[in-house]
């Protein structure tokens, strides 16, 4: 069975992953810096921002992929992965601008992922236990 949909946002946050990656080794080049942020805020900010990518991509395409395996519409994985691309997005622009503090993209940009990542486990249980 193809797996189309869960590819294409799995292709966009591979490339968001690399995009803030590049951030850090931008910032750690400039600032010779081997490993962590130097005690600088801004490359501070920078490795919290491409972790916190690392720490909720992986469980929401999982989650995307058992969806789509398991038949969910192709329009509710594109809603799905749409927001969950938007919510990365907004988290990592606004915690970069918020400077590590509050800002609404940050804010916004969490708890639309985690609404993501609920519903598709919600989804997921639903499709386990009518299976």
């Amino acid at each position: 069975m193809a797996v189309n949909v869960t590819a294409l946002y799995a292709g966009l946050c591979a490339i968001l992953i690399i995009a803030l990656a590049f951030r850090v080794v931008q910032f750690r080049r400039s600032k010779k810096v081997g490993l962590g942020s130097g005690q600088d805020r801004d490359s501070e900010i920078r490795v919290r921002v491409h972790a916190n990518a690392i720490e909720y991509i992986p469980i929401a395409l999982v989650l995307m992929l058992i969806a789509e395996l398991c038949g969910l519409a192709a329009t509710w994985l594109h809603l799905l992965g749409g927001l969950f691309v938007l919510a990365r997005l907004m988290h990592a622009y606004g915690l970069t601008a918020g400077q590590g503090g509050y800002h609404p993209g940050r804010f916004v940009g969490t708890a639309l992922s985690w609404v993501v990542i609920l519903v598709l486990a919600v989804i997921d249980i639903g499709f386990a236990l009518a299976g």
